[in-house]
């Protein structure tokens, strides 16, 4: 189903999305992998509005998934009137996947998909876009063994196309919306993961959101040597003093030692200096407790 869409987009980024619409209409049926971030949120609102598949969002509801995201996918769903299906992708079962290597996404990726075909013979779609294969992403490979499509790169979309195509939209909270990788990618390679951590990397993140809400990218890191907060833009010393004054006691109540605060700096929880040679172990596991 080709759209004319030209007086919201303009040429070139129409016709990325025609040929985004026209791939997915090569499939009777899709299940799209839709995890609450702004890529797959987008992907499931164009083709579920637009494409003559028969689209059906599949959600894994997991503690590695923000509490936010998941409340996201649940109200587009009942929004737009997607045929939402939620599952437990269970990656916490998989002890590969608990002892975190730097390439634990491929194990959280493989139960994903693995979940998925169980319950569905259709098509998979993935929100991967193109500048996705510029980075260390091993569920790629996982996508790749499992025969996973990703529509935007076959319609050559890139992650900036995405937020221009979620404003054309009025998206807004999608437009706005930062990237927002899953909870374990927080927690730096070796150090195991648990629900106990991510729950409280998610606790720590939202009160510091609340704290400084004009801040894009916020990450609370567990380190070997203990709890690290990245913020996007360091306020002045003073601010700073009394933000950690007012998180410390929730790191304590928990058992975590508070190093401080530092600028932001993407996948800073991976551990490798050279991440494609993926080895099976990394670093020991051990607990990072106060």
């Amino acid at each position: 189903m080709l759209v004319d869409i030209r007086m919201l987009l303009d040429p070139q980024l129409s016709e990325k999305f025609n040929k985004l619409v026209a791939f997915a209409d090569r499939y009777s049926q899709i299940s799209v992998a839709v995890s609450g971030g702004i890529d797959s949120m987008l992907l499931t609102y164009l083709l579920h509005r637009f494409s003559n598949s028969q689209i059906t969002p599949v959600h894994a509801y997991s503690p590695a998934v923000p509490a936010a995201a998941f409340a996201r996918v649940q109200f587009y769903a009942e929004e737009y009137h997607w045929p939402l299906k939620v599952i437990d992708a269970n990656e916490l079962d998989d002890e590969n996947y608990r002892r975190n290597p730097v390439n634990r996404c491929y194990f959280c990726k493989s139960n994903l998909y693995e979940r998925i075909f169980s319950t569905t013979k259709s098509v998979i779609f993935s929100g991967t876009n193109v500048d996705d294969l510029d980075d260390y992403r091993p569920g790629l490979t996982a996508a790749k063994e499992r025969k996973v499509q990703h529509p935007y790169v076959e319609a050559g979309i890139s992650k900036s196309d995405i937020y221009q195509l979620a404003t054309a939209f009025k998206l807004t909270e999608l437009q706005s919306l930062p990237a927002q990788p899953c909870l374990a990618s927080r927690i730096e390679t070796g150090i195991q993961v648990s629900k106990q951590d991510m729950r409280f990397i998610d606790n720590i993140e939202n009160q510091t959101r609340a704290y400084f809400p004009n801040l894009q990218h916020i990450r609370c890191r567990i380190t070997h040597q203990g709890v690290m907060i990245e913020l996007d833009h360091l306020p002045e010393q003073k601010i700073l003093n009394q933000f950690t004054t007012y998180i410390t006691p929730t790191c304590r109540k928990k058992g975590y030692k508070l190093l401080g605060v530092r600028p932001y700096k993407k996948g800073a929880a991976f551990l490798t200096n050279n991440p494609h040679s993926m080895p099976a172990q990394v670093i020991a596991i051990k607990e990072v407790r106060a």
